[in-house]
């Protein structure tokens, strides 16, 4: 039975950064995640993507925020169940809670942090019949390494922000990008609407709206697409078809949990904690709902923070937990002792 003070359901961006502000408060964490490696989404579908969103970074890769943010918690020695499906929750008569994965490992802690991302997903593909003997063989739904597409001819299909942001960055990896979308509108960012805008006037984009794809072609590996288009079809010779049309969610076993589900995802209180409707039981980043929820990794960051400082007043009710400013000190473990940050870095309570 592995035991600890905080349990995390997902080791994805918010729930590492969980575990340094659990750390600062002196609270233990383990974090059991169904991949064979800490980072979620980030690390399994687009460690190349760039995130533009970080306070205080312009642009950083996604796998390099999870090597960052892993940096930032190694000073708590968290501890980790990879490549484990949690799939029961159990509550005892001592107010602790069980969680058993799927390989049969057992978990024991006062507090569950539920931070999974958006649960078990998988790519949402395009209904075109002939689709299945080209996948990975010129047809990708996840970008791991864009050096593969390096001088090569690479379609995208789609008008979220993947798509736009994807078809910004292989501009200057692959030698011809085009971007089709089914609308003339896109529903990206605006920003990224008029950098895309730009880079067809400038002839680095060739952008067909409104198209779908139709048909694909090639012997054994992909060789063109033909594309359904306002005046009939068009063909294209591509290397490689990229669709980025999100993803589905499924909260998996979660559901089965007794949580307040709302449309696929876990109804919190979003008014002090992120509390679920079972006491102790929380839920931080994408998984979680309530009115004017954003689906920000720095929005997960934000409701992380708040649940350490709510489940460090559960565990410890005849304390209190004095918030204090950043100090230019290095991290104390658990041990006590004084372990060296990369950085300057903070210690809020005494």
């Amino acid at each position: 039975m592995i035991q600890t003070d905080i349990l995390i359901i997902g080791a994805g961006p918010t729930g590492l950064f969980a575990v340094f502000e659990a750390g600062l408060l002196n609270l233990r964490c383990h974090l059991i995640d169904s991949l064979p490696q800490p980072g979620g989404q980030c690390a399994e579908i687009y460690p190349k993507k760039p995130i533009y969103d970080i306070p205080s970074h312009p642009e950083i890769l996604a796998g390099d925020l999870v090597q960052n943010l892993m940096r930032q918690i190694e000073p708590f020695s968290p501890g980790f169940t990879l490549g484990e499906c949690a799939v029961s929750l159990e509550k005892t008569s001592d107010d602790q809670f069980i969680v058993t994965t799927d390989h049969g490992t057992q978990h024991q802690a006062p507090i569950v942090a539920i931070a999974g991302g958006l649960g078990t997903f998988e790519p949402r593909k395009p209904p075109v019949e002939n689709r299945i003997p080209f996948e990975n063989k010129g047809i990708d739904y996840i970008i791991k390494d864009p050096e593969k597409y390096r001088d090569k001819k690479v379609l995208i299909a789609g008008g979220g922000d993947s798509a736009l942001d994807w078809a910004i960055y292989l501009v200057n990896v692959a030698s011809e990008v085009t971007l089709v979308h089914r609308r003339k509108e896109f529903r990206g960012a605006l920003d990224s609407v008029n950098k895309v805008q730009a880079l067809k006037d400038q002839g680095r984009i060739q952008l067909i709206t409104p198209a779908e794809l139709e048909d694909f072609y090639g012997d054994q590996h992909l060789e063109g697409v033909r594309l359904k288009v306002e005046d009939g079809t068009q063909d294209l010779a591509v290397d490689y078809v990229i669709p980025l049309f999100g993803l589905t969610p499924k909260l998996g076993p979660l559901k089965d949990w007794g949580l307040e589900i709302e449309n696929n995802a876990i109804r919190v209180d979003n008014s002090l904690d992120y509390q679920t409707n079972i006491p102790g039981v929380y839920a931080i980043g994408d998984v979680n709902t309530y009115p004017g929820k954003l689906k920000l990794i720095l929005c997960g960051f934000h409701e992380a923070t708040l649940m350490c400082h709510s489940a460090y007043s559960r565990l410890n009710p005849n304390k209190k937990n004095t918030l204090k400013y950043t100090t230019v000190s290095g991290v104390k473990g658990f041990d006590g002792s004084v372990k060296a940050a990369e950085k300057a870095t903070i210690k809020r309570i005494e």
